[in-house]
């Protein structure tokens, strides 16, 4: 499922880009050393009912896909390193650096409106 997220990343990152690379005359196109990075997929959606048990549950899950992710963003970093990247491999890499960015922003979110809904339904906690 993980390969599958990058690759989906890589394609409509690629998609996205393919209009500006025609008036910048280069292809962004995922390297061979970060195609090899491994994109973490996402947590389950929390509930807004969530208790507080299922939170700290949840809680662990988000720990556990942040730690992927930076270990996603390290291997990006790896392979932005290759002295043979292109402009458009380099273009790929940051894309694909800010959708991990964006994805552990979402997440968050998430997480802090399941929290901040607990709090409504609990005051005294």
């Amino acid at each position: 499922m993980q390969r599958f997220l990058l690759i989906v990343a890589a394609i409509v990152l690629t998609s996205t880009a393919q209009a500006q690379s025609d008036a910048d005359e280069y292809k962004v196109v995922l390297p061979d050393g970060a195609q090899q990075c491994i994109l973490p997929a996402s947590t389950d959606k929390i509930s807004n009912q969530a208790t507080l048990d299922q939170l700290k549950e949840a809680k662990a899950k988000i720990a556990v896909f942040q730690e992927n992710v930076l270990i996603f963003r390290d291997c990006l970093k790896a392979a932005e390193d290759n002295p043979n990247n292109t402009e458009g491999n380099k273009q790929a890499i940051i894309s694909s650096f800010n959708y991990s960015v964006d994805m552990e922003e979402r997440i968050a979110e998430r997480f802090n409106v399941a929290i901040r809904s607990y709090k409504q339904r609990n005051p005294s906690n």
